[in-house]
């Protein structure tokens, strides 16, 4: 896979990855806050960035998307883990300053109409919603993962997430985005 960063690590860093966090605790090998760019990495360092229960703490979306996108390698992948918005933990955490939903990193994607904020460009390779356990017996995480099999079923998840999913809430959702770099 190559070379990964894992920002805000904690003391949970992933095996094979240089930990990055604001806080110097066991595992951390770069005490450095995200919100501060750029960060202490050259450009194209990694082929994979992993932010888990980052995002959502950022100052800035974008300025956090454009360092990974900065960092990362031409199709190098970044994960992100994050709260469905509609998940009572994305507001009662008080340091969340974002509360996103399933189509948020869709502003990355190089045919989004209004991207031009950014150069910072992602394929969204994949996305995964999991619903409270309550209904998952039901089928309602199959429902509004079905997209991942085939774009043909997106209507599902954009129908749940416009009506259904204050009744039926999410959890959390999971990303993976390749960097697109622009030809040198």
């Amino acid at each position: 896979m190559g070379k990964g960063l894992d920002i805000g690590c904690g003391r949970n860093k992933s095996a094979g990855c240089v930990g990055m966090d604001r806080v110097a605790l066991d595992g951390v090998d770069v005490v450095h806050d995200v919100n501060v760019a750029p960060w202490p990495f050259p450009d194209n360092e990694f082929s994979l960035v992993r932010m888990s229960h980052v995002i959502e703490h950022c100052d800035s979306i974008l300025v956090t998307m454009e360092e990974a996108h900065r960092v990362l390698r031409d199709g190098g992948i970044v994960e992100i883990v994050t709260p469905h918005y509609t998940d009572p933990v994305s507001w009662q955490d008080v340091t969340h300053k974002w509360h996103l939903n399933s189509r948020s990193f869709d502003y990355f994607d190089p045919g989004y109409h209004t991207n031009y904020y950014t150069k910072a460009r992602f394929e969204i390779v994949d996305s995964y919603i999991q619903v409270s356990n309550l209904f998952k017996p039901l089928g309602a995480e199959f429902l509004v993962n079905l997209e991942r099999k085939h774009r043909f079923w997106r209507f599902f998840r954009k129908q749940w997430e416009l009506y259904l999913c204050f009744l039926v809430r999410g959890k959390s959702m999971s990303f993976k985005l390749k960097a697109i770099k622009p030809a040198a």
